[in-house]
């Protein structure tokens, strides 16, 4: 049995990282944030092509050796009819959460972000006043409040937002370490979906009918049931997308 769970933890947990690390190594990513590059991606349609509500979450690697195992999580909203869209990052310098302070689809100091959820018409228009009313709740909003690991973090303050929509279904990748610290004190949560257990960030697990997910450490891996793919550590998705 131990070295059954011993084989298990070196394939699920280890390897992944092993391979991103290798990947990180031999690739052209940023290895310094005051040079790297934060334009537009080139991902979103203007608000003016984008007429109904909708809400996108967009996530992208961070910058430097970091990058191995963790991605940076934003929160992009637009109401019917508004004019642009609004930007919500949550950072370690200053007030944690920064409004509209980079471009909407703008790369994370040179790394190129991907959407992981997106949602239009009337359920972005649903759960927008939610997602804004959660982020003027959210209790970390003080200078200091940031911390990297276990949280709270950039991705546990997306989460936190999504998690006043349930209904949407919209859940950070398994890169997004920090997005099980418990931002709301409960270590313990039920759903009509599932049960997860979230000890302080650290360690978790959640069984549900969206799959299975284990957390060691921040790092996670998980079955996704509804749309067929594995999440690992570092690696990333491996199936079909999330959005």
């Amino acid at each position: 049995m131990l070295k059954a769970l011993s084989l298990a933890f070196v394939l699920i947990f280890l390897a992944p990282l092993a391979a991103s690390a290798a990947r990180f190594a031999l690739s052209d990513a940023p290895r310094d944030w005051w040079s790297a590059d934060r334009s537009s991606a080139g991902l979103l349609k203007s608000a003016a092509e984008t007429p109904q509500a909708a809400l996108r979450v967009l996530s992208a690697r961070v910058v430097s050796w970091r990058g191995v195992f963790a991605t940076h999580s934003w929160l992009l909203v637009k109401e019917a009819g508004a004019p642009r869209w609004t930007r919500y990052d949550y950072t370690a310098w200053g007030a944690p959460i920064r409004i509209d302070g980079f471009a909407p689809d703008g790369r994370w100091f040179g790394a190129a972000p991907e959407v992981v959820f997106a949602a239009d018409g009337e359920a972005a228009a649903r759960a927008i006043p939610k997602i804004r009313a959660a982020i003027a709740a959210y209790p970390y909003r003080k200078v200091g409040d940031y911390r990297v690991f276990p949280g709270p973090n950039s991705n546990t303050f997306i989460a936190a937002a999504l998690a006043a929509a349930p209904e949407l279904g919209a859940r950070l990748p398994a890169t997004a370490i920090g997005r099980d610290y418990p931002h709301d004190g409960r270590w313990l949560a039920f759903t009509g979906e599932g049960a997860a257990l979230r000890i302080g960030g650290l360690f978790g697990a959640y069984v549900g009918a969206r799959g299975l997910e284990l957390t060691l450490f921040g790092a996670t891996a998980a079955v996704d049931f509804r749309r067929p793919a594995l999440e690992l550590p570092g690696f990333g998705r491996i199936g079909m997308k999330a959005a």
